[in-house]
């Protein structure tokens, strides 16, 4: 785990050497001190010269500046490294989690992995700068302090042998008490954004159902629930400082009173090398402090690796197979003895014994209840899922012999849940065509009947679309979706449910403009409304994940009672959607 973390460093390798050797310097240089001053105080006491004593004031002056300098770019430098590795970090997260495929994505949920690109990320991130920085100083510090105090101190130094034992024993099982309520705090961090993520996007039935002081509760239990894992944690962390305490002033009685018996009695320590011992107790307890803290830091982040390591570790489902195939031939689809379901755990196929053959150019209508998995059906087309059993093949080809991306480029869908993209009209059109011209693009949205409401606002294709979609009405919404759609040119077009929400001249405007614009595309279109697919070459009623019958909209008529039923409520002055749903 360290191994794969530690390459999100790359080009910031150089920010850390600096700071190990900048750190390195600074340990050095505050051991030292302390003696110096050691012999200041002895020089003062033996009424040294003047020069002595200023050139000794003098040095440590220099040494305190190079001490401030060492430190500060040491900040610097770590500060850099550590920025630097997180932003590779989240960089690498995002990567991994475009390569994934729906049923990757089903295995976390949208608000785990934002608290594993955010929060946990944050963890690390505060980890490794204490690594480099702290966790590398201490241990100098502490080193380089017992080797001084022994050196100067002789007997005074034996506090440090039995000071240094029991702080670090408290330390160690302070941080060990404090490690499950930390991990505690992790999966409820998940639950807390997943309560914010879905008040926020479900604002407006919220406020249509008054719910809000409903959902004020919710949210607060979930922040209660962290703040009471904190405060267990914090409760048990905070013991480092009364012990800490304790030891450091324990040593200062013990060096007081021993080193004053012996500058007194036998004149074997004298007044600065008391002082020096004081200084070196304070470090080498402050070192021991600073282990602890990086310890319960680490203890956290070590969570958050985990959960990082997860999504890094996670294979995606589907990927391009050696020697893929690099060109779809044509729009024809054949779905041969498929069957599907999305997990291998589940008892029940979502799409069972489906056997269809669609020609290149067709217009294919698909009908069907609620449930009777008509988007999954399409799902499988541009390979958002792979097959349980059978094949589906585009072009003749299987599509798992497909690039992945040459496949979906010649697929495009227009989702049940149309999404726009924050940034301008025109921005989001040339998604469907990055190098789209301006003609092109007002003649896609012309045939998605756009053009016309598009240009009533002021800045026309420049307008600004908010997150989410939110300054545009839904069936603004699709047609701006479908004409993106369009500027691919794609050699299959899936419309699933798209023209929900506009009217049904539009809807026919809209799909009279296929076939002069893309007459030799294979077009699926599923829908609630019969209008919207009685003239399709080919349509498809589905019930229970199954093709129940097939046929023309006439053929339908005399055959299915279904679609009869279907047929004879929309026309006898219900609104469709109820009926189809």
């Amino acid at each position: 785990m360290l191994k794969r973390l530690a390459k999100c460093v790359r080009e910031y390798k150089i920010y850390v050497i600096l700071t190990l050797i900048f750190i390195v310097g600074e340990a050095v240089i505050e051991t030292l001190i302390p003696f110096v001053t050691a012999n200041l105080i002895n020089d003062i006491k033996a009424g040294a010269e003047m020069s002595e004593i200023l050139k000794t004031g003098g040095l440590l002056t220099v040494m305190a500046i190079l001490s401030l300098c060492c430190g500060g770019i040491a900040g610097f430098t770590c500060a850099k490294a550590s920025s630097g590795f997180s932003k590779n970090l989240r960089k690498d997260l995002f990567a991994k989690i475009q390569t994934y495929s729906f049923q990757n994505i089903d295995k976390f949920s949208s608000s785990s992995l934002v608290t594993r690109l955010t929060t946990d990320v944050s963890n690390v991130q505060m980890s490794f700068m204490m690594i480099i920085r702290t966790a590398i100083r201490s241990p100098l510090m502490l080193i380089f302090s017992v080797i001084m105090a022994f050196n100067m101190g002789g007997m005074l130094a034996m506090a440090f042998v039995v000071v240094i034992p029991v702080l670090a024993f408290g330390l160690i099982m302070i941080g060990r008490k404090a490690m499950p309520a930390f991990r505690a705090v992790f999966k409820k961090y998940d639950r807390l954004n997943e309560s914010i993520e879905e008040n926020v996007r479900a604002m407006r039935v919220v406020k249509g159902f008054s719910r809000e002081e409903y959902e004020k509760e919710k949210f607060g239990a979930s922040a209660e629930n962290i703040r009471g894992d904190f405060t267990r944690a914090e409760r048990i962390v905070a013991l480092n400082t009364p012990l800490m305490q304790l030891c450091m002033y324990v040593n200062m009685v013990f060096i007081l009173f021993m080193g004053s018996k012996l500058a007194i009695t036998t004149a074997e320590i004298d007044v600065g090398h008391i002082s020096a011992m004081l200084n070196y107790g304070m470090a080498i307890l402050m070192a021991l402090m600073m282990l602890s803290m990086i310890y319960v830091m680490i203890t956290m982040s070590t969570e958050s690796a985990k959960r990082i390591m997860a999504v890094l570790d996670e294979e995606p489902s589907m990927v391009s197979p050696a020697n893929a195939v690099t060109e779809v031939k044509d729009g024809s689809i054949d779905f041969e003895g498929v069957s599907f379901k999305y997990s291998q755990k589940a008892q029940k196929f979502a799409l069972a014994d489906i056997d269809l053959h669609i020609k290149s150019g067709m217009t294919v209508g698909i009908i069907g209840g609620t449930g009777s998995s008509k988007s999954s059906l399409v799902q499988l087309i541009p390979r958002l899922y792979d097959v349980t059993e059978g094949a589906v093949k585009v072009g003749g080809v299987d599509v798992r012999k497909y690039d992945i991306d040459v496949l979906r480029d010649a697929v495009a869908m227009v989702l049940q849940k149309n999404l726009l993209f924050s940034g301008t009209i025109r921005e989001n059109l040339q998604w469907g065509k990055a190098d789209a011209t301006d003609e092109e693009i007002r003649e896609a949205c012309k045939l998605a009947q756009a053009d016309d409401f598009v240009m009533s606002f002021p800045d026309g294709y420049d307008t600004k679309i908010e997150q989410g979609g939110t300054n545009v009405s839904g069936g603004q919404k699709q047609r701006l979706c479908i004409a993106r759609a369009l500027l691919k040119k794609p050699k299959i077009l899936i419309l699933d449910d798209s023209t929900s929400a506009v009217d049904t001249k539009t809807d026919a405007l809209i799909r009279a403009g296929f076939k002069s614009y893309i007459p030799e595309t294979t077009k699926i279109i599923i829908a609630q409304r019969i209008s919207s697919v009685e003239d399709a070459d080919l349509i498809l009623v589905m019930d229970n994940g199954r093709i129940t019958e097939m046929g023309k909209h006439d053929e339908l008529l005399r055959t299915s009672e279904i679609y009869r039923e279907v047929f004879e409520q929309q026309t006898n002055g219900g609104d469709g959607n109820e009926a189809a749903e």
